[in-house]
């Protein structure tokens, strides 16, 4: 069972809130977040690297002496604030009219580290590394991570009591996402929550695999330097929130690809006959339109590729996914992509951007091919985090992204 807890959140002032809010660190590359940040932006202590003519080194130890005292500097200046009791807050993401509502709470690192907090992809240790740095540094959880648990009619109806009140926060984000926030400080309120994840299994990791792992293992090593640790301690908890999974909806995760693997067009197409129905669309976008159906867009025409019946296997949390299904007979069998993590033949485009994407990097020549796959659900990421598996890289897109910068947590 999971153990979650309220916290002293550090968070702007109503009037603030908007401009410091940003876009996740991992999301913006450092032109893009130069661009973008405000004088109030988060931006500065998550891409602290844009303070610098030129942008620097995000690695360097200057950069990270930066994002230390830009957080104290907004602390100083009244642009961060810290409550003066321990909470609970509810974050709720506006998308195309379909609204999500996470609870923003500390987990316990040790529930990740026992797999209590269930985990679907690889981390790279090195990605790991720079996280854990600005975990110390800060001694505070900066980003939160996305998570999901098992919904359940109790907690929908105490957020149900929560979201009926004022909010703290509510504004709408230059890409039209809207964010809206509440506090909840009532005790009797606080209890009923903690007793509810108290009797919750597990959680899933939705986003922020890295850093999840960093701020666990960030607890891990406070641990060990405390010959009187509890467990109890606030280096044990990390910042998180928490979506019912069936208000949570993937989004395709699709792929372009340089070359043919030495094929023409034709020679391709009709190789894909011997795993696939192959339907020629036309020059209109199509949509792949269920499990195992996949679109491509070549030489200025969409597809329709359906695997046909005993090329992939249903019964198996791993081959039934699309992203396997055509890793092994079209990106590894035909183009002769083997690994999806160090090929650099092949990129990956989030559905965000919509499939015009896939047609515009192949009609501009970059690409040769692209692959539109049918979004991964739930239920199987479920499956796959229960039964221990680990998915394919880039099979998951959640959207819309938390912001960072809503609430923050510290534990100095």
């Amino acid at each position: 069972m999971v153990k979650i807890k309220a916290f002293k959140g550090i968070r702007p002032p109503r009037e603030h809130a908007a401009e410091v809010a940003s876009r996740p660190y991992d999301v913006l590359n450092s032109a893009e977040a130069k661009a973008e940040a405000t004088e109030r932006s988060l931006l500065h202590i998550i891409k602290r690297e844009i303070d610098f003519d030129p942008i620097a080194d995000e690695h360097s130890e200057e950069v990270y002496a930066k994002a230390v005292e830009n957080f104290a500097a907004w602390r100083e200046k009244g642009w961060l604030v810290q409550d003066e009791q321990e909470c609970y807050y509810i974050y709720a993401q506006t998308m195309e009219g379909r609204t999500q509502y996470g609870l923003v709470a500390c987990c316990h690192f040790e529930d990740y580290l026992e797999g209590r907090i269930k985990k679907h992809e690889l981390t790279r240790k090195d990605k790991e590394e720079d996280r854990m740095i600005h975990v110390r540094n800060q001694k505070a959880n900066i980003e939160p991570v996305f998570f999901a648990y098992p919904a359940r009619e109790d907690m929908d109806a105490l957020v149900a009591e929560v979201v009926a009140g004022q909010p703290e926060y509510d504004f709408t984000a230059a890409d039209g996402f809207g964010h809206t926030f509440w506090k909840i400080e009532d005790q009797a309120t606080i209890n009923r929550i903690t007793a509810i994840f108290e009797s919750i299994p597990a959680l899933y990791v939705a986003d922020g695999h890295h850093r999840t792992a960093a701020a666990a293992l960030v607890g891990e090593e406070c641990k060990r330097n405390n010959p009187n640790h509890t467990g109890t301690e606030e280096y044990c908890y990390f910042l998180s929130v928490i979506f019912p999974d069936n208000q949570l909806k993937i989004i395709d995760y699709n792929r372009v690809v340089k070359d043919l693997n030495g094929l023409s067009e034709a020679e391709l197409v009709e190789a894909l006959k011997a795993d696939f129905e192959v339907e020629e669309k036309g020059a209109e976008i199509y949509t792949p339109s269920a499990l195992h159906n996949f679109a491509m867009y070549l030489g200025g025409k969409w597809y329709s590729l359906t695997a046909k019946p005993g090329t992939y296997n249903d019964s198996d949390p791993i081959g039934v996914l699309d992203v396997t299904v055509l890793s092994n007979l079209v990106l590894d069998k035909i183009l002769g992509i083997k690994d999806l993590r160090t090929d650099r033949r092949i990129d990956f485009v989030g559905g965000i951007r919509g499939l015009g994407e896939l047609s515009r990097r192949v009609d501009s020549g970059e690409m040769a091919v692209a692959f539109a796959l049918y979004p991964v659900s739930m239920q199987q990421l479920i499956d796959i985090a229960d039964t221990g598996n680990i998915m394919p890289p880039k099979t998951t897109w959640f959207e819309p992204k938390l912001r960072s910068g809503v609430v923050i947590h510290s534990f100095e």
